[in-house]
């Protein structure tokens, strides 16, 4: 008996050792796979209650299981789960009564980082009201341009957005607007104090029969892009979309005991649906900052015993450049959850750190389509499955970066590309994956609808990120489109060349880009670099740093000396203004240099060298 046990264990041993060799995802894809199927049949549940179950029915649920326990931290002082509910309340009736609000009413939400906007939010969920979030950096024609989009009657305002409020108070008033201020008081006539009003009213739940007629389908929020390419476009996202971001933590394996760290605005989906909902979803405790700070997060996260963290864009290599310490790898953080880190500091953030799960992310505010790298494989966006692409088939095409449109055949279709190749990333049009599109913009929303992509009559979302699937179906982020651009026939990966160019000893960030030279076609590479502290810009240097890693077309013939780059609220650098100054010296205060291959190296820019470029007395 011993003997067949013994030999059964063994085989055990072998086809697990077997697996591991042939597969050695399969454990981690397994676990994803019925991880996903669980929260999979749990979407189906909610979406087929009657009436539906919300991300606000599961906040009520968390508030019934356990009222006192802490839901938001928040500079030194804890809310509980039934504080937020009883605060929610009396917002709903203080604008019920002072608003007039009713069900489908749109609310502007110009907040700042604060508990106030959770219950806020939830405040106007419990009247069937969509709250569209507004970037509290934006200000006059962007501001308008975002309040416009989504059709609202009110804005609610945080105190310290005043300035920002008075500056388009005359064009709110004359389009009867209501616009409120997180106050006890203000003198200006337009604007009603909101504070006081919250403070007089009732704390007692409301009725269901307010939002009686809000549907899965119905619009929840309004979130706007970033605004990289120009204005900012309302997102519309519906109830259904709330309720599956909401599944994104416990995809990622986080539980409701863990702690979250929301420093990311919640203006933006990551901050507001992947944190703050997440957290309901999991009801959890979350603890909330105004926002980021590279050199007080580890201090944060010991304090409060974060055990989950959120990153975005440059966050994390803002703390890998803060100064080293001893204890950095003393905290209880054990996954970080975002998008955006580049391979290099993926690697060093888990040198200096210890060892973090990071779950980094593909995904679009309005698209149908992400993906979770569930594995941890630095540099990889996600991995894909079959069950992944059944329920949201998508597919990788052939892209022209010259004429920015997909490659298509002689019958008209679109062309998929091989495995190890760069594609344009398109997700299927489904009853379940929809692409809602942007409020007020139909032509936005119709750019965004791809036609006859492999077959004729289909139809896909056009995420416009060039993606690369490799062998063992692991996907990698390659570029934005519009982004990447052409120069002497070839396409350069702006990403690519900003990673070449902040491994240079003096060069801290970069910001590449294609800028438009007479009389050629194409772009010419450019970049705008901030230098590190107390750094000159090395000529020679920076010559010898693009000259080794990058072939000669990809190297930037023109750089930009600046004091910062210009961000998006979530850390996206923006390259509008940049692409059209170009490189005139006569029209740019900054400094600039120019690659001189003859010189190898980088030269002062001159109006003498412009105008032998304009001549074509210099070939570039």
């Amino acid at each position: 008996m011993y003997f067949w046990f013994t030999v059964l264990v063994g085989l055990a041993i072998l086809s697990l050792s077997f697996l591991r060799a042939c597969f050695p995802y399969f454990g981690e894809d397994f676990a994803y796979i019925m991880r996903s199927i669980q929260l999979g049949v749990r979407l189906v549940k909610y979406k087929k209650n009657k009436p539906f179950h919300s991300i606000l029915d599961c906040f009520l649920d968390r508030v019934k299981r356990h009222p006192a326990k802490t839901f938001v931290h928040f500079e030194g002082r804890e809310y509980s789960y039934g504080e937020v509910d009883k605060q929610s309340n009396k917002v709903a009736r203080a604008l019920q009564a002072a608003a007039r609000l009713e069900e489908g009413d749109t609310v502007a939400l110009f907040l700042a980082n604060e508990p106030s906007y959770i219950w806020i939010w939830l405040g106007l969920t419990k009247l069937g009201c969509p709250a569209a979030l507004l970037n509290f950096n934006i200000r006059s024609k962007s501001l308008l341009h975002c309040f416009s989009c989504c059709g609202a009657k009110v804005i609610i305002a945080s105190a310290e957005l005043q300035d920002a409020v008075e500056e388009v108070l005359p064009t709110l008033t004359e389009q009867g607007i209501s616009v409120y201020l997180l106050s006890e008081a203000c003198s200006i006539q337009g604007i009603n104090t909101l504070s006081d009003k919250i403070s007089q009213a009732s704390d007692q739940p409301l009725s269901r029969d307010l939002r009686a007629n809000i549907h899965i389908r119905s619009t929840a929020l309004y979130i706007y892009t970033s605004g990289t390419t120009g204005l900012p476009k309302a997102a519309v996202v519906t109830h259904e979309r709330v309720l599956a971001a909401s599944f994104i933590q416990a995809a990622c394996g986080v539980t409701s005991e863990d702690i979250f760290y929301i420093n990311l605005p919640l203006y933006h989906s990551a901050g507001f649906l992947i944190g703050m909902v997440g957290g309901i979803e999991r009801g959890m405790t979350i603890f909330l900052r105004r926002k980021f700070s590279a050199s007080q997060f580890w201090d944060d996260c010991r304090k409060y015993n974060i055990t989950v963290m959120q990153y975005i864009g440059e966050t994390m290599r803002y703390l890998c450049n803060t100064p080293k310490k001893d204890n950095e790898k003393n905290h209880g953080v054990r996954i970080a959850i975002g998008n955006g880190v580049r391979t290099d500091i993926w690697t060093e953030f888990l040198n200096r750190f210890g060892n973090i799960k990071v779950r980094e992310l593909y995904a679009a505010t309005e698209g149908n389509i992400g993906f979770i790298n569930y594995t941890s494989k630095i540099g990889a966006v996600g991995r894909v499955n079959f069950v992944h692409k059944f329920f949201f088939p998508y597919t990788l095409i052939k892209f022209n970066i010259e004429k920015e449109e997909p490659v298509r055949n002689s019958e008209g279709l679109c062309i998929e590309v091989s495995p190890g190749e760069t594609g344009l990333l398109v997700g299927k049009i489904t009853q379940r994956s929809p692409f809602i599109g942007y409020a007020g913009n139909q032509q936005q929303t119709e750019k965004k609808r791809l036609r006859d992509v492999l077959k004729k009559g289909d139809l896909y979302f056009n995420t416009g990120d060039l993606l690369r699937l490799d062998h063992e179906k692991f996907v990698y982020f390659q570029d934005r489109v519009g982004d990447t651009f052409r120069w002497k026939g070839e396409n350069v990966a702006t990403s690519e060349v900003a990673d070449i160019l902040t491994m240079a000893p003096c060069i801290l960030e970069a910001n590449v880009y294609g800028v438009k030279v007479e009389g050629h076609e194409g772009r010419i590479g450019m970049a705008a670099v901030i230098l590190k502290e107390g750094e000159a810009f090395d000529c020679s240097g920076t010559y010898k740093q693009v000259a080794n890693y990058l072939p000669a077309y990809a190297r930037p013939r023109f750089i930009r000396i600046q004091a910062c780059l210009e961000m998006t609220g979530t850390f996206k650098m923006k390259k509008v203004r940049l692409v059209e100054e170009g490189f005139n010296p006569a029209h740019i205060q900054d400094s600039l240099y120019f690659l001189d291959p003859e010189k190898k190296t980088y030269i002062p820019m001159t109006e003498d060298i412009y105008r032998a470029i304009a001549s074509r007395e210099i070939k570039l």
